[in-house]
């Protein structure tokens, strides 16, 4: 996880077939995540997305 992802934690995700998903955009404020959903529900009604925390944890630190 880079620095500049640590800095954008909240996510949203569109849900895709077959188990998939795929990342929307990252945001600071979970506030901001919510506010971009809200958008994306009204132009995109029929697709699923979810908002998420990512705490992707370091793999390079020990």
């Amino acid at each position: 996880m880079t620095y500049r992802t640590k800095l954008f934690p909240w996510c949203i995700i569109r849900h895709l077939p077959n188990m998939r998903s795929r990342l929307v955009a990252r945001f600071r404020r979970r506030r901001d995540a919510e506010s971009h959903l809200r958008i994306l529900q009204q132009l995109l009604p029929t697709t699923a997305h979810t908002i998420i925390f990512d705490i992707t944890p370091d793999t390079n630190s020990r």
